[in-house]
């Protein structure tokens, strides 16, 4: 009897210290609560309808660590459907809550959708942004941090202090305006300027103090145009670009493309006073500049005259700094391994996928294409179409997966890739003008880019051993650029351009990463909460 009351009480312990440790061990979480309504904004001196959440054009920022689990209950003041979505975050097992019109129902007018997302294993610089119709271009972003969890060392000191760069191109006419521009067959006009947080030229001033060093994270959040970054009078030291810390680089200018993420260590090291912070536009026939102030504390004197001038059309210039790009193998990332101890270049791929981007009329009207396939919505996301068994939404692998060269068509584009494979995506553009592409859901590594036609023996030219990872990658002009993907993330993913015209009109597709085991192990089950629209109305989730 007593053995059985010391078993009883033995096995109750070691129940509480089971339970314990699945208490400490889950991921903290952060809530967030958004309402998201229209208001008067002024970026460029013009009265426009933006889109605010929370009052605030850009949107509030979104400071995490490491797998923490994001809550966000985003209520849709407007009176129009709507979605975000969360440019480079891997959304692991959980596409569902990718916010693209391809995986999840729009927010309904006066609804709410409560967002629950998992940073997982990620660290790094990344922005959230209004993915429906045209909204973009009226504000709804803003920026993301990750940080690394405390017990992992940064591969440099912590610095003085963290700012947030959102810049980008912006247009005086409404999103409206722009988009029925656009569903009428023409291109939009020239963007009227750039913005640095929300505001012109001037309008945002950043606060140092003298022989302190501080963290710059930048994003392009723009339409249409590439950006050139630069600080006057002052170095810049690349420590990570949308999740890789990269070998620490000192550059005058960064070109940053469009859905681009870096970050850099600024020193502030210079005598007292204002200095220019620029952005301007980069291959474009007229530039366009944007500026901020960098001001030290007990500064007396103000900028004057023209900010610093930077790269304009020199292709060969930013296609050299992109290959300068170097992961750091010693650092760890999110986990406590090096960043080198994954050998991506060691892994056979299993299969080549090379996408051609165009720019097609079709019936009239001027469409954008992959492979000749430019993207149409279907009446029903084709994640939903796809869990339900909907027929008649979509067809598996009606995107080719080689240019075709034939003439273009409309259709629901989606591409099947089995789970765990490793591919080799090739980017291939014949066009004039830059190109820049982003794939849900993944990081892929980067390992060549250059001019002319891609081939077979473009390999031998690869970067094998240190590239770095990202979500979003740039293609020149009449180019190609190459990148290795693991397919290990189940579910259904936007490949995209990030040039918002051509996404809008169709150069995007999804890719279908399905695992067979149909197990909560690959992929998460379809959320309590999912919002269900189209053929999907009536179906239980």
């Amino acid at each position: 009897m007593k053995t059985g009351r010391w078993f009883a009480v033995a096995l109750v312990m070691l129940l509480v210290l089971l339970l314990g440790d699945c208490i400490i061990a889950e991921d903290p979480y952060r809530f967030f609560t958004w309402n998201v309504t229209y208001g008067d904004i002024y970026p460029l001196g013009v009265k426009q309808q933006g889109i605010l959440i929370n009052g605030q054009f850009p949107g509030p920022a979104i400071e995490s660590v490491t797998n923490d689990n994001l809550i966000i209950n985003v209520f849709n003041n407007l009176d129009e459907p709507f979605l975000i979505s969360w440019n480079g975050l891997e959304q692991r097992r959980n596409s569902w809550q990718d916010g693209v019109w391809g995986t999840n129902c729009p927010i309904p007018p006066g609804k709410n959708y409560t967002y629950a997302l998992q940073v997982k294993d990620q660290i790094g610089s990344y922005f959230y942004f209004p993915s429906l119709a045209f909204h973009k271009a009226a504000g709804g972003f803003g920026g993301i941090k990750i940080a690394s969890r405390s017990v992992i060392p940064l591969p440099f000191a912590p610095p003085a202090g963290d700012y947030t760069i959102l810049a980008g191109d912006w247009f005086n006419q409404s999103h409206n305006d722009l988009k029925a521009i656009l569903d009428s067959g023409h291109n939009l006009p020239f963007p009227n300027g750039l913005l640095i947080n929300g505001r012109g030229t001037n309008g945002y001033v950043f606060t140092v103090e003298h022989g302190k060093t501080y963290r710059f994270r930048i994003s392009n959040v723009g339409l249409t145009t590439s950006i050139n970054f630069r600080i006057q009078g002052h170095k810049m030291v690349l420590v990570e670009v949308e999740g890789t810390h990269t070998l620490q680089n000192t550059y005058d200018s960064l070109d940053i493309h469009l859905g681009q993420s870096y970050s850099v260590l600024v020193t502030a090291d210079q005598p007292i006073q204002d200095y220019y912070i620029a952005a301007s536009t980069r291959f474009t026939p007229q530039v366009l500049t944007a500026t901020s102030v960098l001001r030290y504390s007990n500064s007396q004197r103000s900028v004057s005259g023209p900010p610093p001038g930077g790269p304009t059309i020199e292709v060969n210039w930013s296609l050299n700094q992109a290959r300068s790009l170097r992961r750091n193998l010693t650092a760890s990332g999110p986990r406590p391994n090096p960043q080198g101890s994954y050998h991506y270049g060691l892994i056979n791929t299993t299969r080549t996928i090379r996408l051609a981007n165009s720019a097609p009329i079709i019936n009239g009207k001027q469409r954008y294409a992959v492979n000749s396939v430019s993207f149409i919505p279907a009446d029903t996301p084709v994640k939903l179409a796809d869990y339900f068994n909907i027929p008649g939404v979509f067809g598996q692998s009606n995107i080719p997966q080689n240019p075709t060269g034939g003439g273009a068509y409309l259709q629901t584009s989606v591409m099947a890739a089995e789970y765990r494979g490793y591919a080799e995506i090739v980017f291939e553009n014949s066009e004039d003008t830059l190109q820049s592409w982003h794939i849900d859901g993944h990081h892929f590594f980067v390992v060549g880019m250059d001019g002319g036609e891609w081939t077979p023996a473009s390999r031998f030219v690869y970067n094998l051993r240190d590239t770095v990872s990202r979500s979003t990658v740039q293609v020149y002009p009449k180019s190609w650029t190459a990148v290795y993907m693991p397919l290990d993330n189940a579910g259904m993913w936007n490949v995209r351009s990030q040039d918002w015209a051509r996404q809008y009109l169709g150069q995007q597709f999804y890719l279908r990463i399905f695992s067979p085991a149909n197990s909560w192990r690959d992929e998460n089950p379809i959320p309590t909460n999912a919002l269900l629209c189209g053929r999907a109305v009536g179906h239980k989730a």
